[in-house]
């Protein structure tokens, strides 16, 4: 029967070579064979005859080897995690930065210089939103750990609203057009996963009651609205006052660092870091809050690189996207338009 089989399948094949036992393997599992019939009659004198286990095998290895960019196999995402790009968490997380300890202390606070009128628009934007929360939170005064969680969890709900705002848009439009986007939705996307799981660390070190909530909804409609009608003007001055505002988020985080050094906030020099942070960033079981802030700051650091970068782009809509999901941009130097920057944080 067999060998009927492997004759029905090549057709002119009576000694069951390698590539007609294959294919019978193939039609059984409902693998649909790569090579041509016509490809396997010139090669069915040629091939020795392996075991069926060992054709088995081989088909498994072949579809094994099919890497698929969004649903990763188990040995692809561990590739993944050596080379600092995804974590051993929950998989239907993004693949997103794995900062190691150099890394983390590498970060430096860097501006960039407003090159046009567009540029200014959006830098005073955020200096005026910030001048206007730091006075009515009050942050320039005391600041204590319900304050610091409180403009965290404030901060981060908001932050990731241009990322998804984003990726909308210019996934719509091309749609709408029927142009590739050139890897800029995921980069976008994972921007704002990454956003939410820093609120999600901070949410587990207090809960916020009504008011707060009702702030927060306010807040993010309100952002939600300004932010989607300027990226449909302006995407240009939409990505550079995400630069600006990582600028400042990472400003924030370097600020805690040095309050939390002083002894202000001395408490999070002992207290362990909750788990959904562990395991975002990997980070040892012995984690405290110091290291969580020091992976949120480094986190920043890449936002504000690639929205600088984006923006940079947008004059030529077709450059492709350097930064991939999980990609680093951690150094002022890894983009021409940084430089060091001279304020005060």
């Amino acid at each position: 029967m067999a060998a009927r089989g492997f004759r029905q399948l090549a057709g002119t094949c009576r000694t069951g070579c390698l590539h007609c036992r294959l294919r019978l393997v193939m039609e059984m599992q409902r693998i649909t064979p790569v090579v041509s019939t016509i490809h396997a009659r010139q090669i069915c004198y040629t091939q020795p005859r392996p075991a069926v286990s060992a054709i088995i095998a081989e088909a498994k290895e072949r579809s094994k080897r099919e890497d698929y960019e969004h649903f990763r196999m188990k040995e692809y995402r561990e590739a993944d995690e050596k080379a600092g790009k995804h974590t051993s968490g929950d998989d239907y997380l993004l693949p997103h930065p794995v900062w190691t300890e150099k890394e983390l202390k590498s970060v430096e606070i860097s501006h960039h210089i407003p090159e046009c009128i567009t540029d200014y628009f959006a830098y005073y934007t955020i200096q005026g939103i910030r001048g206007a929360f730091d006075f009515v939170t009050g942050f320039n005064r005391s600041r204590t750990e319900h304050k610091w969680v409180n403009r965290i969890m404030f901060l981060e709900t908001v932050a990731g609203v241009p990322g998804m705002v984003a990726a909308m848009v210019r996934h719509l439009r091309s749609l709408r057009k029927m142009l590739p986007d050139h890897g800029w939705i995921h980069t976008l996307i994972e921007e704002a996963e990454n956003e939410r799981m820093h609120l999600m660390t901070a949410i587990q070190l207090r809960q916020p009651g009504l008011p707060f909530r009702l702030g927060v909804i306010g807040a993010q409609g309100g952002f939600l609205v300004f932010f989607a009608i300027s990226y449909l003007i302006s995407p240009r001055y939409c990505h550079r006052l995400v630069g600006y505002l990582e600028e400042e988020a990472v400003k924030t985080y370097t600020k805690c660092l040095r309050d939390i050094d002083a002894g202000c906030l001395t408490e999070w020099n002992i207290k362990p870091a909750p788990p959904i942070a562990i395991k975002y960033w990997n980070m040892s079981p012995n984690a405290v809050m110091r290291d969580v802030v020091l992976n949120l700051r480094a986190d920043e650091t890449t936002h504000r690189e690639v929205n600088h970068s984006f923006a940079n782009n947008m004059r030529n809509p077709h450059v492709h996207n350097q930064f991939k999901p999980g990609d680093k941009a951690i150094n002022a130097d890894q983009c021409r338009h940084t430089g060091p920057c001279k304020c005060k944080v």
